[in-house]
């Protein structure tokens, strides 16, 4: 009997196999400042397919261990990881991933635009990064918290090194058992120590990549006044002065047993006057300044989240190319298109709206205060509502490959347990939704989203007219309740439609997103973009039934997407 063995999805290029991508970088640099980055994004890609992929299986499959004492006795507290874990490290130094947008080359050659090409370098490594591009995350909002204070240069010097024996990662403690996100009810406490420095003491709940040479832990300095504003963040030594032994009084009391992002060494630690450097003024309130560290952040999980979903869906189409069912090839089959295609066409306004984020943030960090302003809202939206797309997106790329999508072997389940974190890391979907409510409470918050979708809204209607009365409606409907929201963000009935409220948003700044690409491919001879923006349109907006466009559409938005 001969046994059937079913070809597996093998993986593109993921650089050149990406048309969104190379759209969006043309579009956002301009054709000399995509050129320019077209060796890094090549070379990084090129390990993607092969020693990376390697790299990030041996790290899945050799998940960290926590020994806190050697042989005779003493404290040691050393987390080893992989071999592959290793590499993944080296990788993200050599290939700037947290370094470049602030390397002097790389500003004078893309100016804020080098807040883009790092976007696409996540997007096209994170999938295949056993999510090291969790530290990575951290280290690029622990860089921009210190070039923002001008705290700690010489460990700044070091998250932004791009050679691997010298760069470093960094940690974030914030989280406590007993508040989690309510970060007002934080105990760790700073006091001096008696030789003109500070000490920590107190215990942090959820510390990701705890292997990281450094942290920025939140602490209430003695004297401060309660609540989340007087908090300070102080930069957390994790080694001694050798640089192996656990810092004086740390404690890495266990490792989580997580349900995704296994490879990601997360502990409980336990702070017993360890050594810290203030990064603001310890007698002022400071979450303001950590808020720069938390913008970051949940921008590269609106990133996590995109080139997840970019890779999932890569995966199912190679898969449906290669899989037959009913005496056809599973990519033919009408209901099966008009799925992956829903997908695709997810994937692209996730891909818009980490794209717009980091390109908003690139131009706030030079100077931009209507970049800096715009932020303020976009960056809860990206992260909300690509989280929430990312896990609904997973599940279905488990389905498209039916029970072999359920089998860990194969490496398809990671998608969903991995992509699960990304609604609740940075904050849940909930709080996400409340820092919206305050973004659309101060001041002209919406303003920005408001004048894209209006003009979006006027250029549909002379270019795509069969979407334009959607997006019109919504748009109308959305300033109603932004104005609703903001005269009185802690009316009841306001808070309980937050979630909902936030979503729109989402979807609508999106929409706004994908036409305004559209209409700069359509300059140049290219429709693809706007049927992606379309169908987005239809139904996330319009809540119409799209399924026979998405069949009868599949190849040109899988060529756009």
């Amino acid at each position: 009997m001969t046994r059937f063995v079913q070809t597996g999805p093998s993986l593109r290029d993921p650089y050149t196999a990406d048309p969104q991508l190379r759209g969006w970088l043309d579009r956002l640099l301009g054709e000399d400042g995509h050129a320019a980055a077209k060796h890094r994004l090549s070379d990084l890609s090129a390990e993607v397919i092969g020693p990376l992929r390697a790299a990030h299986h041996d790290a899945e499959t050799h998940p960290p261990a926590l020994t806190r004492f050697d042989a005779w006795g003493e404290r040691i507290e050393r987390v080893d990881t992989s071999a592959g874990w290793q590499a993944q490290r080296a990788a993200a130094a050599r290939h700037g991933v947290v370094a470049l947008p602030y390397l002097p080359e790389a500003r004078d050659t893309w100016g804020p635009g080098a807040r883009v090409v790092q976007q696409a370098l996540l997007h096209l490594w994170g999938p295949e990064s056993a999510t090291f591009s969790c530290p990575v995350a951290m280290a690029d909002g622990a860089a921009a918290l210190l070039t923002q204070t001008g705290a700690q240069p010489g460990w700044l010097a070091r998250l932004i090194a791009t050679d691997p024996a010298v760069a470093i990662t960094s940690g974030q403690w914030m989280t406590e058992s007993q508040g989690g996100s309510d970060i007002g009810r934080s105990t760790t406490a700073a006091h001096p120590d008696g030789a003109g420095g500070w000490a920590l003491t107190g215990d942090k709940w959820f510390c990701s990549a705890i292997d990281s040479a450094m942290a920025v832990a939140l602490a209430r300095p003695e004297g401060a006044g309660a609540g989340s504003r007087h908090l300070v963040p102080f930069l957390v030594p994790r080694y001694g002065a050798d640089g192996r032994s656990p810092a004086p009084g740390l404690q890495v009391l266990r490792l989580k047993d997580k349900l995704g992002t296994r490879a990601v060494p997360t502990g409980e630690v336990r702070l017993d006057g360890v050594p810290a450097f203030p990064l603001t003024d310890p007698a002022q309130p400071g979450l303001a300044a950590m808020m720069t560290l938390v913008v970051v952040t949940r921008l590269h999980n609106a990133a996590a989240a995109a080139g997840g979903m970019r890779r999932g869906l890569e995966y199912a189409l190679a898969y449906a190319a290669e899989r037959t069912v009913a005496g056809g090839l599973l990519a033919d089959n009408p209901l099966h298109r008009a799925t992956l295609g829903a997908l695709a066409v997810d994937a692209a306004g996730a891909f818009a709206l980490a794209a717009h984020s980091f390109a908003l943030l690139g131009r706030a960090e030079h100077g931009d205060a209507a970049a800096a302003a715009e932020l303020r809202l976009a960056a809860p939206l990206a992260k909300l509502t690509t989280g929430r797309l990312a896990v609904a997106s997973a599940s279905e790329y488990l389905e498209c490959f039916g029970g072999a999508g359920y089998v860990e072997d194969t490496g398809i389940p990671r998608l969903l347990r991995d992509a699960q974190v990304l609604p609740i890391w940075e904050g849940t979907t909930n709080v996400l939704s409340v820092d919206v409510l305050r973004a659309l409470g101060s001041g002209d918050g919406a303003r920005p989203l408001l004048l894209r979708l209006t003009a979006a809204a006027d250029a549909a209607t002379h270019r795509l007219p069969g979407v334009a009365e959607a997006l019109a409606a919504a748009t109308a409907r959305l300033a109603a309740d932004i104005a609703t929201a903001a005269a009185d963000p802690r009316d009841p009935r306001v808070a309980a439609g937050a979630r909902e409220l936030a979503l729109r948003l989402g979807h609508a700044l999106t929409a706004a997103l994908l036409l305004e690409h559209a209409a700069w491919a359509a300059e140049r001879g290219d429709e693809r973009p706007a049927l992606l923006a379309s169908l987005w349109i239809l139904r996330r907006l319009g809540h119409a039934d799209i399924s026979a466009d998405l069949h009868a559409g599949f190849d040109q938005l899988i060529n756009a997407a």
